[in-house]
């Protein structure tokens, strides 16, 4: 069959998909991305077919970040939809038997999918589907609301989601010649979940064809090779420490570089430094910057990762079998810093506005010096090892094709 596989956002955004698509790849079936044309190279370098969106998601968090008011940044968000949604209606017309979709496009993948008269299955890289037992990612503490309160918390950000998409999908789905959706809160559309039950159990009140399905790791690509110099720097000393953020507002770069810089100091630590959209660029002897390295090479040579907590990075600490220091920033960030700190896997988590060189200085020394920290990780790592994310999702592709 001729599956494509819908995601937009970020880097970590589509890396988990690669993994995925190579998996349904070997199944036999011929298996395509649609994603920014920033990744492109990614897609491809994972042996599979790229299909381009409009847009760049850097582009976007800038021009939002400028708008002089919340409408003037809402409009950037419609106008970005609007293309996105042309985008993938070129990419399902080069050929689609089943669409497969990351939840913050799902508003656009389902309409169309019925629009061209092919079914659609939910990849979803967070939880997404409003339950009892936690409020979804994106509420804004993160606290526990009791199961009626995380209940309407779900509802409310399932809604306020779908209304992001209200200008753009009566125009798509009247290009397509259709009228209304068929999408409903409560109907047995599937959803398969790539993170592992053993972080995130799959809640007893979701409907029967939403899983949890286990972590889809980025493939790496065949001919990477690690620099000399990176090989250098690990030999150099002890393993050092991971710090990233991932897609990170520029603006933050001048505060964060100097913080990192001397929370390395502080702490008496050696760190890789991932750049990232930020641009971060600490300096020092015991500092070595890095672009993209595969996280599943680089991380189980590290003592800890610092990071974002995005959905992507957090997985992947996890499958290392580090401690982790999270420093959330928005959306879904916040859920995962608190699931690795009630995992034991690290302290607790520094939101980005208290960040400072003395607090993550400190954290690290936190979860470095208490070896229980890589007790439970390493434990976790091998829970999350006996997974296989993609046997749910080839289950349903086939009963599809049945």
């Amino acid at each position: 069959m001729r599956l494509l596989i819908v995601t937009a956002g970020s880097r970590g955004d589509v890396a988990p998909y690669t993994g995925l698509g190579r998996r349904l790849q070997q199944a036999g079936h011929e298996v395509a991305i649609a994603a920014h044309g920033r990744f492109a190279e990614l897609v491809t370098g994972g042996g599979l077919e790229h299909r381009a969106l409009p847009g760049d998601p850097v582009e976007l968090v800038r021009a939002r970040t400028a708008a002089p008011s919340p409408d003037a940044a809402r409009a950037v968000f419609t106008a970005f939809l609007d293309e996105l949604g042309d985008g993938l209606i070129e990419a399902v017309a080069a050929g689609t038997d089943v669409l497969l979709t990351a939840f913050g496009p799902v508003p656009l993948s389902r309409a169309v999918a019925e629009g061209f008269g092919i079914p659609s299955i939910g990849a979803y890289l967070i939880p997404a589907v409003p339950t009892e037992e936690f409020a979804l990612p994106g509420w804004p503490d993160g606290s526990d609301l009791g199961p009626a309160g995380n209940l309407a918390a779900g509802r409310q950000l399932i809604d306020r989601h779908r209304s992001l998409y209200a200008e753009v999908l009566p125009r798509v789905r009247a290009q397509l010649g259709r009228t209304a959706t068929s999408a409903k809160d409560n109907d047995s559309w599937p959803v398969c979940h790539g993170f592992s039950p053993a972080v995130v159990p799959r809640p007893a009140d979701w409907p029967p064809e939403v899983r949890v399905s286990g972590y889809w790791w980025p493939a790496t690509p065949p001919e990477w090779q690690p620099s000399s110099e990176m090989l250098e720097f690990l030999r150099a000393g002890p393993p050092p420490v991971f710090v990233g953020f991932g897609s990170m507002d520029p603006s933050q770069r001048e505060r964060l570089t100097d913080v990192v810089a001397d929370a390395v100091d502080q702490a008496g630590v050696r760190a890789v430094v991932q750049a990232g959209w930020a641009e971060l660029a600490p300096s020092g002897d015991d500092i070595r910057l890095v672009g993209d390295v595969p996280h599943d090479w680089l991380f189980p040579r590290m003592a800890a990762v610092v990071h974002h907590a995005g959905a992507g990075t957090t997985g992947a600490g996890l499958r290392a079998g580090v401690p982790a220091v999270a420093v959330p920033m928005l959306v879904d960030q916040p859920f995962w810093a608190a699931r690795l700190h009630r995992l034991g896997i690290a302290p607790r988590p520094i939101p980005l506005p208290e960040l400072s060189a003395d607090t993550l200085a400190h954290a690290l020394r936190t979860c470095m010096d208490d070896p229980a920290y890589r007790e439970r990780a390493v434990e976790l790592a091998r829970r999350i090892s006996a997974d296989d994310g993609a046997a749910d999702v080839l289950e349903l592709i086939a009963r599809l094709a049945g």
